[in-house]
C-alpha cells in the first residue's frame, strides 16, 4: 500500500506552485490550448514522452519549445527530413581546422546528461530507420555510440506532426507510438476572442521572440525524476479505483464483453489491437499525476476520465475494414465504453 511520509507532504504541497507557474508560463505563449497545456503538464509530471498532431499553423511546435524552456536543462531539436538517417542524431563528420577529417558528437551526445528536452519536429517526415533509434532512446533513454553507451536520466522527447499533409511522410509504427505515453489533438481555438487576439495582437506574429521571453527553468529539471516518483507513490488508489481502471482498459479491448454497441459496427470484430500493459501503466501513472494536480492525495473516477482519450487513442487499433472511419469509431468506443463501466 502507497504511504504518504511528512517530508512527501511538504513536497507534494510546495511542488503545485512549480506545476501552476509551469502552465501559466506556457498560457502566457500560447493562447486557447489549455485543455493540451494541462494534459502536457500531466505527462511531465509522470516522465512520459508527448506527441502534438494537429492542423498546420495551430501553435504545436511554438508549445512544445515554450515547455521546453519551462522546463529547463539542455534543449535540442531537430526537423525530420526525407534524408535524415540514425547517425545524424548520434555524430557528425566535418573538416576540423587542421583540415583532417573529424568526428564531433550529434544532437543527442552533445549534451550529455544534461540533455532533458529532444524535441523532434515533424517526426513524420523522417524514415522508420530514424523511428527505431528512437524507439530506444524513448524506451531506455540511452543509445550506443563509439562502443560505449551514453546515457540521458532527464530526458523527455516531445515531437508533433501535421496530419494534412501526407507527401513524403512516413507512418509512425505502433511500437513508436506506444513509447508516447500521450498523443495529444492541437485544434485552432474556438473563442472569437482568442482568434481575434491571434490576428491583432502584434506578440504573436514573432513566435520565436514569443518563445525567447518564456521565463526559463520554472521547474528543476534535475529533480523532476525523484518527485514524479514521490506522486506515484503518495497518491493512493483504493481497491474499487484499481478495478475501475482494469475496467476501462479491459472494455476498450474487448467492447463486445461488456455489452457495447457503436451504430453499424461489429465490436465483436472491430478492435485488432487495444491497451496493452505500457498503455495501462501509462493510465494509472497518468491518473495519480492528475488527481495531485487537482490537489487530492488520491483518485477518483474523473481523473481516469480526463487523461484515458490522450493516452488510449493512440493505442487503439481497428480491424481494416474500419480503418477509413477510424478517428471517429475510436471516439464513438471511448466515450461508450466511459458510459458502460460503472463508476464504484
Amino acid at each position: 500500500m502507497n504511504r504518504t511520509t511528512p517530508s512527501h507532504e511538504t513536497q507534494l504541497s510546495d511542488w503545485q506552485k512549480h506545476a501552476q507557474a509551469f502552465k501559466e508560463t506556457i498560457q502566457s505563449t500560447v493562447i486557447g490550448q489549455d485543455d493540451v497545456i494541462h494534459l502536457l503538464t500531466v505527462a511531465v509530471f509522470c516522465r512520459g514522452h508527448v506527441l502534438l498532431e494537429g492542423d498546420v499553423g495551430v501553435g504545436k511546435t511554438t508549445l512544445l519549445r515554450s515547455a521546453a524552456e519551462c522546463i529547463g536543462g539542455d534543449f535540442e531539436r531537430i526537423e525530420g527530413t526525407i534524408d535524415l538517417m540514425p547517425h545524424d542524431l548520434v555524430y557528425y563528420t566535418h573538416i576540423d581546422q587542421n583540415g583532417k577529417p573529424a568526428v564531433s558528437p550529434g544532437p543527442l551526445l552533445k549534451h550529455g546528461d544534461k540533455l532533458s528536452i529532444f524535441f523532434f519536429n515533424e517526426i513524420n517526415r523522417a524514415r522508420p530507420q530514424m523511428h527505431s533509434l528512437l524507439l530506444r532512446v524513448m524506451a531506455e533513454r540511452s543509445v550506443s555510440a563509439f562502443n560505449k553507451p551514453y546515457y540521458f536520466p532527464h530526458l523527455q522527447v516531445f515531437a508533433d506532426r501535421n496530419r494534412i499533409e501526407k507527401d513524403e511522410t512516413f507512418e509512425l509504427p505502433a511500437a513508436a507510438r506506444d513509447r508516447f505515453m500521450m498523443e495529444l489533438l492541437v485544434r485552432r481555438p474556438e473563442s472569437e476572442q482568442q482568434l481575434k487576439s491571434l490576428m491583432f495582437d502584434t506578440r504573436y506574429y514573432d513566435a520565436d521572440k514569443l518563445v525567447a521571453n518564456t521565463t526559463r527553468a520554472v521547474l528543476p529539471y534535475e529533480e523532476l525524476n525523484d518527485f514524479a516518483a514521490v506522486i506515484q507513490s503518495s497518491v493512493q488508489t483504493s481497491d474499487a479505483l484499481q478495478h475501475y481502471g482494469y475496467q476501462l482498459c479491459e472494455a476498450l479491448r474487448s467492447p463486445a464483453n461488456f455489452g457495447i454497441s457503436i451504430a453499424d459496427t461489429d465490436t465483436k470484430n472491430l478492435i485488432q489491437g487495444g491497451m496493452g500493459p505500457r498503455g495501462m501503466i501509462y493510465l494509472a501513472q497518468a491518473s495519480r499525476a492528475q488527481a495531485w494536480l487537482s490537489g487530492r492525495d488520491y483518485v477518483i473516477p474523473e481523473d481516469f476520465h480526463v487523461v484515458l482519450t490522450a493516452i488510449a487513442k493512440h493505442r487503439i487499433f481497428l480491424n481494416p475494414v474500419y480503418k477509413h472511419q477510424q478517428d471517429t469509431l475510436i471516439n464513438e468506443l471511448i466515450t461508450a465504453v466511459l458510459n458502460a463501466v460503472a463508476c464504484p
